[in-house]
């Protein structure tokens, strides 16, 4: 007598194998991430800048050479794209998919508490746990405050589905801020803030208002890192729309 249990084994095995050869490689990704210079440069990259290849090799304190290999990976696992300008080539990630993915991952990811070797190190710690960059989205002890005030003030809902109220998408139309349509990037993301463990507005929505505070003056960038500072103007109008009083920022 045929024994059908011996197919059912079978066609399952068979099935799993299928489904391993037809399924998405997510083990490649996770090797491209898996060392930490490649790691380090899509850190780094999360300021919403293009770097060059001779910067991201300084910042990782690593040789052109080894910042060139490492780099090939990552451009050509999709995680960087790259431009070239003369002699320059110069890196960013590929699209808001890929930070979303960095910053998930850095989420999740250990802190490191070694305490800051110099004074200037220190003062650039401090500055960007006050404010800063976030990819292109606002984070830091501002953009925590930024956050509470639009959820206080009826404009934003940080839930389980984060997402602008009809109040709030009025509240950026006033401002001048316009969100891109289409479902490439969330209107809103709740983005964990890796100095203050709480959720600040990230997705178009904070990425537009963001935006709306740097060409107006609001903000203003530290150096040439993450960090931002508040201008004058700024604290009159952080006042002026969320009733934030910012002049510890």
């Amino acid at each position: 007598m045929h024994d059908r249990s011996d197919d059912r084994s079978a066609g399952g095995s068979a099935d799993r194998s299928a489904d391993r050869d037809v399924g998405v490689d997510l083990a490649a990704v996770a090797r491209l991430l898996a060392d930490g210079t490649r790691a380090g440069f899509c850190l780094a990259l999360l300021d919403g800048r293009a770097w060059t290849a001779n910067e991201l090799a300084r910042h990782a304190g690593v040789a052109p050479s080894t910042a060139t290999s490492h780099l090939n990976l990552l451009v050509g696992g999709g995680l960087l794209a790259e431009e070239r300008h003369g002699r320059h080539r110069y890196l960013r990630l590929t699209d808001p998919r890929v930070v979303a993915l960095i910053e998930s991952l850095a989420e999740l990811a250990p802190r490191r508490s070694a305490p800051p070797r110099t004074l200037a190190a220190s003062g650039r710690r401090h500055a960007l746990a006050r404010a800063r960059l976030c990819y292109d989205h606002l984070a830091g002890a501002l953009g925590l405050a930024v956050a509470e005030a639009m959820v206080g003030r009826g404009l934003l809902d940080l839930g389980p589905e984060p997402a602008l109220t009809a109040e709030g998408r009025d509240w950026l139309a006033g401002l001048g801020v316009a969100l891109p349509g289409g479902p490439r990037r969330p209107a809103v993301r709740a983005c964990l803030d890796w100095t203050e463990r709480r959720s600040h507005l990230g997705g178009a929505a904070g990425a537009g208002l963001c935006a709306h505070a740097l060409a107006a003056g609001w903000l203003t960038r530290v150096g040439t890192g993450r960090a931002l500072a508040v201008t004058p103007a700024g604290r009159e109008a952080w006042q002026e729309h969320l009733g934030l009083a910012v002049g510890d920022f």
